[in-house]
C-alpha cells in the first residue's frame, strides 16, 4: 500500500492505494474512481507525493520510499497490460471497474536500514 497526497486549489488531501510498481516505466499503477477526493484533486493537478512503507518492530529493519511524480489516467493501450498486472497482485480488482491511473515517478528517496542505519539511496528522473 502506499500513501497518495494531492493538492489543488488549496485543497490538500491524502489517501492509501493499493499499487503495482512497473520497473522498466518507473512508475506506480493505482486504482481508483475520478470522482473521489482525491481522484478529483489529481485531475485538477497532476503533481503528487507520497509513502510507501511497512511496519518493522525494529528500527534496523526500517525500509520505506517517499516519492514525489506526475499522475494520469492510464490510455487503453498501456492500460491493458496495466490492469492484467494489477488484477494478478489483487485478484479481487477483478470485481471493480475502477479505472487505473499511473504515477510516474520524478523523484524517489528511499531509507533502508539493511544496508546500514539510516542509509538513503536517491534516484531523479532525467529531463
Amino acid at each position: 500500500m502506499l500513501s497518495l497526497c494531492c493538492t489543488a486549489d488549496d485543497q490538500l488531501w491524502c489517501a492509501n492505494c493499493y499499487y503495482v510498481f512497473d520497473e522498466t516505466r518507473m512508475a506506480f499503477w493505482i486504482m481508483t474512481e475520478p470522482d473521489t477526493r482525491h481522484g478529483e484533486l489529481m485531475v485538477q493537478n497532476p503533481q503528487v507525493a507520497g509513502t510507501v512503507n511497512g511496519q518493522p518492530r525494529s528500527v534496523l529493519l526500517i525500509k520505506g520510499v517517499q516519492y514525489r511524480g506526475r499522475v494520469k489516467r492510464l490510455e487503453e493501450s498501456t492500460e491493458k497490460v496495466a490492469k492484467a498486472a494489477y488484477q494478478k497482485r489483487f485478484p479481487v480488482s477483478r470485481k471493480v471497474s475502477a479505472p487505473l491511473w499511473e504515477i510516474v515517478l520524478d523523484e524517489v528517496k528511499m531509507t533502508d536500514n539493511a544496508l546500514g542505519f539510516g542509509k538513503k539511496i536517491a534516484w531523479q528522473r532525467e529531463k
